[in-house]
């Protein structure tokens, strides 16, 4: 048998070394199990997450401090009542004269201070008196200084005197 020289072996070694190393690199970054490396997180990846929230964030706390302006503006309106329509945290001095109508919103709170008037519903009770703990139906007398509720929609409030004065907490309108 004859003996192979040194640099054949040495070459094929090499040779065999390289494929093999070549072929560890390969497997470690494919498409199923990609190598990342810190410095592109660091400097790439988490720069362009960070950028990405805070626009997002800015956009958000924009649209709630318009949301909020919004509603505070409301709550100003309402508070300072309004001359056709309002709802108030607190009780709204309105005064209705003849051929006029004031609708109740659910949870509207009215008391007869000067005048008449009369209450007009479809379904019984048509408001909750709250001073006497009964309740009123259709086209009864409100009675002065009694407070009543609206706990149903669709109650209205007729004048039956030429001038009539209420104390109003929340919603309602006049027509």
């Amino acid at each position: 048998m004859k003996r192979q020289p040194k640099w054949i072996a040495l070459t094929t070694a090499i040779t065999m070394a390289v494929l093999c190393g070549g072929a560890a690199l390969a497997a470690s970054g494919d498409k199923n199990d990609p190598l990342v490396t810190t410095s592109y997180l660091e400097q790439t990846v988490i720069p362009d997450v960070v950028s990405q929230v805070e626009t997002k964030m800015t956009a958000r706390q924009e649209e709630l401090s318009k949301d909020l302006a919004n509603q505070i503006a409301q709550y100003k309106q309402d508070v300072a009542g309004g001359s056709g329509s309002g709802s108030s945290a607190s009780y709204t001095l309105v005064t209705l004269t003849s051929g006029q109508t004031m609708a109740l919103d659910v949870g509207c709170e009215v008391m007869l201070r000067i005048g008449t008037a009369t209450v007009k519903a479809a379904t019984s009770p048509a408001l909750v008196d709250i001073s006497t703990g009964g309740t009123i139906e259709n086209g009864a007398s409100l009675t002065k200084n009694h407070l009543y509720m609206s706990t149903i929609a669709d109650r209205t409030i007729t004048p039956t005197a030429a001038t009539v004065k209420l104390l109003v907490r929340g919603g309602y309108s006049v027509k």
